[in-house]
């Protein structure tokens, strides 16, 4: 069994483990189910295109940092230019917490992506009520006919989609009618090596109507000038900005460094 395979069956334990705690009905009377969400997609094209990402830890690299709180962190990130900021919610292999992104929320008034391994409705209700706009659905870890359903209901919502692949075949396999941006990680989920080609290389065959995000690996700034001649109009961040002592003044000149 490789990381993801692990990562994914602790998932469903623990989703089970949730429900039999905080009903589906609690959550669907959360104040914030109602709320109508910030656009990621359109906020890609009106700011820098940086999706910064509150991260305390990761699996390849442990603990990047334990110190930075998340109000100070995204409110940072938010000044400094950032089109949207990126939550981290698994807690037992990247130390998040459905807090994390309920005080993303408290803190800035640009979209808020919950970045998690998604794989049952009941974490789209999640999502919503601790204050997303936007949820990821990885390609990897789910059929053809999971990732219809989920992205379906997270529009049911009024949550915004974010499809990751890492692969052609990846890409091509899924129906994107509910797709409102697809991001290329250039992390391999099984190795944990990292190459910028994947975003490239599949950059011609996403399609031109779909906001195209590169994901992982961005350390330069030049990174981002050359993705956006690939026709990227995302980028999202999190280890490069993280491992500083202040995460949102290094965001800040990464952003400016980008020209945008």
């Amino acid at each position: 069994m490789n990381i993801l395979e692990r990562i994914v069956a602790d998932k469903r334990v623990e989703v089970d483990l949730k429900k039999s705690v905080l009903p589906l009905d609690y959550l669907r009377n959360s104040p914030m189910i109602e709320r109508e969400v910030f656009s990621l997609r359109e906020s890609l094209l009106e700011r820098s295109g940086i999706i910064a990402e509150f991260k305390r830890r990761s699996p390849s690299k442990q603990v990047i940092n334990q110190k930075s709180g998340v109000a100070e962190v995204v409110s940072g990130y938010q000044a400094a230019g950032a089109s949207g900021i990126s939550v981290l919610t698994d807690t037992k292999y990247f130390g998040g917490s459905l807090d994390d992104l309920l005080q993303a929320r408290a803190a800035v008034e640009i979209p808020v992506l919950r970045k998690d391994f998604m794989i049952d409705p009941y974490q789209l209700f999640e999502a919503k009520a601790f204050g997303a706009d936007v949820i990821l659905l990885i390609a990897a870890v789910l059929k053809p006919e999971q990732l219809k359903m989920l992205s379906q209901v997270a529009h049911d919502l009024g949550l915004e989609v974010l499809l990751e692949v890492h692969g052609e075949e990846e890409l091509k396999r899924n129906d994107l009618t509910h797709i409102d941006l697809v991001g290329v990680n250039n992390r391999n989920l099984k190795t944990f090596e990292v190459s910028l080609e994947m975003s490239k290389k599949l950059s011609g065959i996403i399609p031109w109507e779909t906001p195209a995000v590169s994901e992982s690996g961005i350390s330069d700034p030049g990174a981002i000038k050359e993705l956006r001649d690939y026709g990227f109009k995302g980028f999202l961040i999190g280890e490069n900005f993280m491992k500083t002592e202040n995460p949102g003044a290094a965001a800040e000149e990464f952003i400016k460094s980008t020209g945008a």
